[in-house]
């Protein structure tokens, strides 16, 4: 919005005023000079924008209501604590799991008891590597208005082994080969038994 210039009346008007008024700080007190108005400033012509390119500055796209990012995501930037040799032949799948278990087709409730039970009984008989399937799980849409995860065991699963009781048994959790089932199963490797 650009100002108008102020008629000769309001100017006089104007220094009455700011003649009778008491300044706050004595020491800045401004001019007559600063009472006049103005000319605005000449347009420049416009200067030609060295090594412009579309999108050059534009952010990468960052969905606003997805609150973690997906379960393979996560699984991958988990640091690895076993050894890397080994860790590399298992991205592979040149490894053979040594025990498996499916939950395909289970609840929460009852995939987790035999999750937990499954682990532990592993751990005695000094088993290092499993393979737990989760399934990749079925699109759904209950149509509420909070959107739900595809595949609720293969989110579920991760968390479950790193809290108690599992948390102190397993040593890496990975997404399993496509030999073993890809995106719908994991790789446990299990610490060794003191």
């Amino acid at each position: 919005m650009s100002r108008r210039k102020l008629h000769r009346e309001e100017l006089e008007l104007w220094g009455k005023v700011a003649e009778t008024a008491v300044p706050m700080h004595p020491k800045r007190t401004k001019t007559k000079d600063a009472l006049r108005v103005s000319k605005p400033a000449p347009k420049r012509a416009v200067e030609a924008m060295p090594n412009f390119e579309i999108s050059a500055r534009a952010q990468a796209y960052q969905p606003a209501h997805d609150v973690l990012p997906d379960i393979r995501e996560r699984v991958k930037k988990a640091p690895v604590q076993m050894d890397k040799k080994a860790h590399g032949k298992l991205k592979q799948g040149k490894l053979k799991p040594d025990a498996k278990i499916d939950l395909h087709g289970m609840t929460q409730d009852q995939a987790h008891p035999r999750l937990t039970a499954f682990i532990m009984k592993a751990y005695q008989n000094q088993k290092r590597l499993l393979l737990v399937v989760t399934g990749k799980g079925k699109p759904r849409d209950d149509g509420g208005p909070i959107p739900v995860r595809l595949g609720v065991l293969r989110h579920q699963v991760p968390q479950w082994l790193t809290t108690p009781p599992l948390a102190q048994l397993v040593l890496q959790i990975s997404e399993a080969h496509l030999r073993h089932g890809g995106g719908g199963a994991y790789y446990v490797y299990l610490r060794r038994q003191r």
